[in-house]
């Protein structure tokens, strides 16, 4: 039996993560509520509502009908939605190596010692959380 693979979430274009970035941080809104967590200067009303109803379509985007408005609500978590993007990203660009992912950025971003150390322990708590689960 073929083991069927998961489709693989879409990425946003950048005024779809806008969107999706205001309904994350408020839960549910309608278009002018999600409007106001945008920064000045502000898209228009009508560019709002149709990006919400494109990211509805692409399954992004839940809503609440009230008479002819309508309260949108994220239907993908911002940490779903991070995990798919960033295991895109380490695949299309590092070729699904996270040695390739942490010289390239120590290479490029030259950490300071303090964050290198940060990310070692970061790392070394992830190593003591793996030994503790495979021995449960």
């Amino acid at each position: 039996m073929m083991k069927k693979e998961k489709p693989k979430p879409r990425e946003l274009t950048r005024a779809e993560e806008q969107v999706m970035q205001a309904l994350w941080k408020i839960e549910k809104g309608m278009v002018h509520d999600i409007l106001d967590h945008f920064p000045e200067p502000k898209p228009a009303y009508n560019t709002v509502s149709t990006i919400t109803r494109i990211l509805e379509q692409k399954g992004f985007v839940g809503h609440k009908a009230y008479g002819r408005t309508h309260e949108y609500y994220p239907l993908i978590s911002r940490v779903e939605y991070t995990r798919g993007y960033l295991s895109n990203f380490l695949q299309n660009y590092f070729g699904n190596s996270f040695h390739s992912l942490a010289s390239f950025f120590a290479r490029e971003e030259k950490p300071s010692l303090a964050e290198l150390e940060e990310i070692r322990e970061l790392i070394n708590k992830e190593i003591n959380h793996q030994k503790k689960r495979s021995h449960e």
